[in-house]
């Protein structure tokens, strides 16, 4: 028997809204002000979730038992399976020493903390979202941080904050793919569009980042560094998705904006060395105490990773393993029995569950074949190999259940409607929509921790309220995904992988507190930057 969401169960869409935040602000208020566990937070904010869409929504019990399910096994695999892999690939290169020599063969490069924090959390991470997305990139520069040195709270922040500009053109532009798809919208214009806003934040983001970690002061100083790592990101951000389309825009860019830095740092050096307090008492420059292939074994691990990630990242080779082994199963008790209404679409849609175990093309099985290959490699024998792997399951353990209780939230918030009780108030303020546009995106990315399930959550409504508003659709659909990538940064999911790649596991708040009001503030500039795209510029916007 089918369920229809409703969406105004109070009367008031507003008040509505209001209900369907509660497990929003329980989740974070209890990571944000109290220390509690998050695993804790994330069964409190479950329940009641569940409570709400029971006895406010008027959501079958089994329904959403089955919503909160589906969304815990989606947790587990392929989002778990992804921070498995990835400190796997880590937990080798301790093992063997060679984080030790990468580390050095980056100080020689850039001892300087502001440099390395731009190689590593803004460079080096938008190759891995444009290759695999879905929290890898913050798994493996949070995780590259803390080996170099890096306090793990403030690694973790900072590996959050990088992960912003890259973001809606991550998995090969899974996100605007998807966006297309649900919205109709030509896939070229909403490519364009997000690559005519994106661009300005990626220029903004490496002097945030800088500016975050070390200060106003000293991020005037590495301006050069800054300006060249963004401006290069931003300017193919813009070349590749407005001449070409989504799929290639981060590893072009990514690429071009590390070559960049590293020509830069042949002819231009910072006029003072920036480090942490602790490291400021000698210098950890090293010229002779790793020979050239000594640096090349130690990165070897990485550009194993990158390559991998990067083959299992095509849609060609994905589909062909997928054709080997992807058993599909349909969720009982969800799928298609709940019924998505006018006017978050234009017609009453039944809302699919399936759940695909996709072990041979996952993100995470590159990552854990990366790690298997580099163990080889390095000489370790296949026990040890199975040994560490033990270790990396075991200390990350807590974390993955964690994933899988918010991703658990996640879902029953989503097939019950409540994220679209808080899109439509977002969507009801009329011509100030443009700027709260945006913001919707965002909101949606910090419900469910993935700009594509975001676009695929409001693509339709921001659509529909455009046409009503008077304001382009392919505009709205666009700073979905736009104000979406900086909810990125707050969004349970991550924040929960950062905690891991750091050994912060328990300081999620800590984390939250850190970053929540870089992702307000950068998501509220981008909707002033469409407030002026669709009433200042409109010709900015493809096809008008």
């Amino acid at each position: 028997m089918t369920w229809t969401q409703q969406y105004d169960p109070l009367g008031g869409i507003f008040l509505s809204a209001l209900v369907a935040a509660v497990p929003v602000v329980v989740l974070l208020g209890l990571l944000a002000f109290t220390r509690v566990r998050a695993h804790v937070a994330a069964l409190a904010g479950l329940a009641s979730a569940i409570g709400i869409v029971l006895w406010t929504y008027g959501m079958p019990g089994s329904t959403a038992l089955a919503a909160a399910a589906n969304g815990a096994a989606y947790g587990l695999f392929p989002i778990g399976w992804i921070v498995i892999g990835a400190i796997f690939v880590y937990d080798i290169t301790v093992e063997t020493g060679q984080f030790e020599i990468l580390k050095t063969s980056i100080a020689d490069l850039a001892s300087d903390r502001r440099i390395q924090l731009l190689f590593i959390a803004f460079s080096f991470g938008a190759f891995i979202e444009g290759t695999a997305g879905f929290g890898t990139p913050v798994a493996i520069t949070a995780a590259m941080l803390i080996g170099l040195g890096f306090r793990p709270l403030k690694a973790a922040s900072l590996a959050l904050i990088g992960n912003t500009a890259p973001v809606a053109f991550g998995a090969l532009g899974t996100p605007i793919i998807a966006l297309a798809r649900v919205t109709g919208l030509p896939i070229e214009d909403l490519s364009a569009m997000v690559g005519r806003q994106l661009p300005i934040f990626s220029l903004v983001v490496p002097f945030w980042l800088v500016w975050a970690m070390a200060g106003w002061r000293s991020m005037r100083n590495v301006w050069p560094a800054c300006l060249t790592s963004g401006a290069t990101f931003a300017f193919f951000q813009w070349l590749v998705s407005n001449h070409h389309g989504p799929w290639l825009v981060d590893i072009v860019a990514a690429i071009a904006s590390i070559l960049a830095l590293v020509l830069l740092l042949r002819v231009w050096q910072p006029a003072s060395v920036w480090r942490f307090g602790a490291d400021d008492v000698a210098e950890r420059r090293t010229t002779a105490t790793a020979m050239r292939s000594e640096v090349l074994r130690a990165w070897m691990p990485w550009v194993i990773l990158s390559i991998l990630v990067f083959v299992w990242g095509l849609p060609s080779f994905r589909a062909w393993l997928d054709g080997l082994s992807a058993p599909r199963w349909a969720v009982p008790g969800l799928h298609l029995l709940v019924l998505r209404a006018p006017p978050v679409v234009p017609a009453p849609r039944a809302e699919k569950a399936m759940f695909v175990l996709n072990w041979l093309s996952a993100t995470g099985t590159s990552l854990l074949l990366a790690g298997v290959v580099s163990g080889i490699g390095l000489g370790l024998s296949p026990l040890r190999i199975g040994r560490i792997f033990g270790w990396t399951l075991w200390r990350v353990r807590w974390s993955v259940l964690t994933i899988a209780a918010m991703l658990a939230l996640g879902f029953t918030t989503r097939y019950g409607g409540l994220d679209a009780s808080m899109g439509l108030a977002f969507a009801s303020t009329g011509p100030l929509f443009p700027f709260f546009s945006p913001l919707l995106g965002w909101l949606g990315v910090a419900l469910t921790g993935s700009d594509t399930s975001s676009n695929v959550l409001f693509g339709n409504l921001q659509q529909v309220t455009a046409a009503q508003v008077g304001v382009s659709p392919v505009l709205a659909a666009a700073a979905n995904s736009s104000g979406g990538v900086m909810g990125k940064m707050i969004d349970a999911q991550s924040i929960v992988v950062a905690g891991v790649a750091t050994g912060t596991q328990g300081q999620e708040g800590a984390i939250l507190r850190r970053v929540f009001w870089h992702s307000l503030t950068l998501a509220a500039l981008v909707g002033v930057l469409v407030l002026l795209q669709a009433y200042v510029f409109p010709g900015i916007v493809p096809g008008s």
